[in-house]
């Protein structure tokens, strides 16, 4: 897998979305207070004056969303929807999401900015719902293209099918296995990915272009692309084997550096790691007690130490919205953004160039998110890309799989949706072994739930195919493996230890399997060892037990070392087909299937 083969080629670069004319933000009363007139005494914030030339001041917007998931149609249920703080204190929620709509809300956005880029903050593709992930995403990226994404960070989900894959999403070819879906081969993206902490450990070097700089006229700012350095624990062995995943903090600063010494002083870092936020709805207030205050997790600590010569932070992964300003080392406010995820919200920052410096005035910087809503109108060609693949997709995602009798969430601790899973899991597992005992299933690889009302033709609680492929999409197998008692509770205890003590990643579990989580106490004390029990009897650290999880958690994926130890491997069909078998055989339109009750599970808080 030499380095040169995953490089990004430059090919077409659009001009529309660069070459959009009039005004620029109306923050030029804001600025004021904040910067000089320049030297033609020119307002700050104004491209240009009444002379002959240029104002010392551009306002560039910068227009980004990251998580997108090969979401091109709405998101279904929580999935496509936000929380609005409202200005009593209530919240609303508003469905949201869809790239018909992302589309118009972008270009609109656009409207008047003659400086304007849009820039992406990782996993655009992987874990996508049937349309995009049947074509191994193909179609995301021809909608990328056609959003005028100027460039993007890779993700931990863009190494889902490997740097191979990669390479191919970056540069065009058909898939080598499946070949071409349409008469036209697939172009590939016309934007770049950037993987700068991400390198090939023959070479040494990164696998595709560290940096990228935007360029028109006189005003350049440059692009820093990294994903999470854990990228490997929670992405199947396949997908990284022969790659090496640095320190996001080492290698922002490093090419900060390099970017510098080539004359680019403003600088953006995209970088596919994320926060907490304080509150769910999409525009609270981060900064209401000081700066950063109201955001936790791995985005503080980042933030805190990348260089100062970055003059934002673009970021995502954890699917949360905020707007937040976070210290630089130098103990400078810099603002920190993420648009939550699945084309719901976009976020809209404007940075203020110094021509006479060359970098932002980062006093200057605004910076807010946006809701993607449905109420504006669909952009066209987005409406015909769906179509088209669509009508490829229909033969196979419109086929009938099972019934439910009302929505099957995938949102809290323990979902009805993880636990159904769960459930199917374990009916298989019982079918390639009866002595299988428990399965259990990573809160990660449930991607959506399933709701209730028709999304199509089908009629309201049919489940199609293609809903339960957004449900369960990677196309993992079911394994099945042999634990001692006391490997199954410390794989549980796993949950809130070692990687996951910070934030825990609490595993789904089938019908039988109980315990009470005590989210009071500290890290593995927080599962209740004497609460664990098996249909009604306690663990026995000494006896064999037979478990079902899928191949990520075999192969001790998400920090679940303890599942990667099993012995008596043995491998089934993928879980898709697994769930599918079970709503076949659980469910008919005279007798839907009851959404399981979610109360496997006790949690103390």
């Amino acid at each position: 897998m030499p380095a040169t083969s995953q490089l990004y080629r430059p090919r077409r670069r659009r001009v529309a979305g660069l070459l959009a004319a009039a005004a620029s933000l109306a923050t030029a009363g804001a600025l004021a207070a904040a910067l000089p007139a320049d030297a033609h005494g020119n307002p700050p914030g104004h491209g240009y004056g009444h002379g002959a030339g240029p104002g010392r001041y551009q306002d560039v917007q910068l227009l980004s969303f990251n998580d997108l998931h090969g979401n091109l149609e709405p998101p279904s249920g929580s999935s496509g929807r936000v929380t609005e703080l409202q200005a009593d204190g209530t919240t609303k929620t508003i469905d949201a999401g869809g790239v018909e709509y992302l589309a118009t809300h972008l270009r609109d956005a656009r409207k008047g900015n003659p400086y304007s880029i849009t820039a992406a903050g990782g996993d655009m593709v992987g874990a996508s719902p049937l349309i995009s992930g049947l074509f191994h995403d193909e179609p995301t990226i021809e909608a990328l293209n056609k959003l005028d994404l100027d460039v993007t960070s890779v993700g931990n989900h863009e190494f889902d099918e490997g740097a191979g894959e990669l390479a191919r999403l970056q540069n065009g070819g058909c898939h080598p296995t499946e070949g071409c879906y349409t008469d036209k081969k697939f172009q590939g993206a016309d934007f770049p990915y950037l993987a700068a902490n991400v390198l090939d450990e023959k070479t040494d070097k990164p696998i595709l272009k560290p940096y990228w700089v935007w360029k028109k006229k006189d005003v350049k700012i440059g692009f820093i692309g990294v994903t999470l350095e854990g990228t490997p624990g929670i992405v199947s062995a396949d997908g990284v084997k022969g790659l090496r995943f640095k320190d996001e903090v080492e290698t922002i600063n490093k090419y900060a550096k390099v970017l510098q010494k080539q004359g680019v002083k403003s600088i953006v870092a995209l970088i596919h790691e994320g926060g907490f936020p304080a509150s769910a709805s999409y525009n609270y207030d981060c900064d209401a007690s000081g700066g950063g205050s109201g955001i936790s997790g791995p985005i503080v600590d980042i933030a805190k130490n990348v260089t100062p010569a970055v003059d934002a932070l673009v970021t995502g992964h954890t699917h949360n919205a905020y707007v937040c300003t976070i210290d630089d080392p130098s103990g400078k406010p810099r603002m920190v953004t993420s648009a939550a995820s699945f084309g719901r919200l976009y976020t809209d920052t404007t940075l203020t160039y110094d021509r006479r410096t060359g970098d932002i005035a980062r006093t200057a910087v605004k910076s807010a998110n946006h809701v993607v809503t449905r109420d504006v109108p669909k952009a066209a060609d987005m409406t015909s890309l769906i179509s088209k693949w669509n009508t490829l997709a229909a033969p196979i995602g419109n086929r009938a799989i099972g019934y439910i009798s009302a929505d099957v969430n995938s949102t809290g601790t323990e979902s009805p949706m993880g636990d159904l899973i769960a459930d199917a899991q374990l009916a298989y597992g019982r079918e390639l072994d009866p002595e299988t005992d428990l399965a259990l299933m990573n809160p990660g690889g449930v991607r959506a739930g399933l709701t209730y009302k028709a999304s199509g033709a089908e009629g309201d609680g049919v489940v199609t195919y293609a809903e339960g492929f957004t449900v369960q999409p990677f196309a993992n197998t079911v394994n099945l493996q042999d634990f001692t008692g006391a490997q199954v509770v410390q794989a549980l205890k796993e949950q809130v230890s070692g990687a996951n003590a910070a934030a825990p990643k609490v595993l789904q579990v089938s019908s039988g399997l109980t315990y009470t989580l005590d989210l009071t106490k500290t890290g593995a004390d927080r599962v209740v060892t004497d609460s664990i029990r098996l249909n009604g009897a306690a663990i026995d650290p000494a006896a064999t037990y037979r478990v079902a999880t899928n191949s990520f958690l075999a192969g001790g994926g998400d920090g679940f070392t303890t599942l990667g130890q099993g012995t008596g491997d043995l491998v089934g069909a993928d879980d898709l087909s697994a769930l599918a078998r079970y709503l076949t055989a659980h469910s008919s339109a005279a007798s839907p299937l009851v959404p399981p009750a979610a109360n496997r599970i006790t949690v103390v808080q």
